[in-house]
């Protein structure tokens, strides 16, 4: 949430250049609270993890938060009963009138199939051109990052030798209010068969890298407008998710190893080291205080009108 401070106090510009919001009293004034509404698109075969993981996060934050569930209409999901998603989950053509201050879209274990072969493609291409203008903020997750950077900007995935699978460090890069209050160094579990081409993103004037590895290359990326957000990880993930997951892949006969960086001695039986958990809060903490800032009080403004805090160079 942002500080009222009085109008012309030195310390607003030097706050505003480290991305902390500062309202000057005449601004307070006029300000006008109300829920942020947000849609989660909700790729995941395991959709009930996926709901806890992620309404924890956002619960965390002191706004009042409305939520909808988006399911994909075109596509039949057998890890999750009909009865549920039918009683808490709305289709594309309920939401195609309404406006929404933020998408969420999550991951999907489809990365080894060529985009256009995924059997749902269509139909989340035409979610993703809707939320251009009907929402403040999309959030892509994982996979779900890779298919809007190939969608929007044509930033193709590359497979990988073997899967990429444990805790990773990130190092932010420059200083942006996405990461804000974050450590030099923070922890995000992967689970991926691909990353994106490096070398297309680096060609695309329109975004910009705000956290990445050595070894894995950008982590996060954000469009120059700060609409788009990108996060090729999963701050989501509960403690035990890939535990559960190793055994699932373990189960079927794949050659998955153990998750690097995970259990307390690197053995499936070990405690598992949570280290991604304090970032995960303030990451999702800093993305709604953000739409807090920048997204319009009437709703029908949304896709039209957004009101952009001044943001510190890289």
């Amino acid at each position: 949430m942002p500080i009222k401070l009085t109008e012309g106090f030195p310390a607003k510009v030097i706050l505003e250049k480290e991305n902390i919001f500062a309202l000057d009293s005449k601004r307070a004034r006029s300000q006008d609270i109300r829920p942020l509404r947000l849609v989660i698109l909700n790729l995941m075969p395991t959709k009930i993890d996926t709901e806890i993981q992620l309404l924890r996060l956002i619960s965390q934050s002191p706004l009042q938060i409305d939520v909808d569930f988006l399911r994909i209409a075109t596509h039949e999901h057998k890890n999750t009963s009909l009865h549920h998603l039918n009683k808490f989950y709305l289709t594309f053509p309920e939401i195609t009138q309404k406006r929404y201050d933020a998408l969420i879209v999550t991951g999907a274990p489809v990365e080894q199939l060529a985009f256009e072969e995924v059997d749902y493609w269509q139909e989340l291409t035409t979610i993703f051109d809707w939320a251009q203008e009907h929402t403040t903020s999309r959030l892509h997750i994982c996979w779900g990052a890779q298919a809007a950077l190939y969608h929007y900007h044509q930033v193709a995935k590359v497979p990988y030798e073997k899967k990429l699978f444990g805790i990773f460090a990130n190092k932010a890069v420059g200083h942006h209010r996405l990461t804000r209050g974050f450590d030099d160094y923070f922890y995000t579990p992967q689970s991926r068969y691909t990353g994106i081409d490096e070398r297309a993103l680096a060609g695309c004037s329109q975004l910009m890298t705000i956290a990445r590895n050595p070894e894995i290359g950008g982590t996060m990326f954000v469009s120059r407008d700060h609409r788009e957000v990108y996060v090729l990880g999963h701050f989501e993930y509960s403690t035990e998710t890939l535990k559960k997951e190793y055994q699932r892949d373990v189960a079927r006969g794949l050659a998955t190893e153990i998750p690097e960086n995970y259990f307390q001695y690197n053995y499936p039986t070990d405690a598992i080291k949570n280290t991604w958990r304090g970032h995960a809060y303030l990451f999702f903490h800093n993305w709604l205080n953000d739409i807090y800032q920048v997204t319009p009080y009437e709703i029908e403004k949304i896709g039209s009108v957004l009101l952009l805090p001044k943001q510190a160079d890289h």
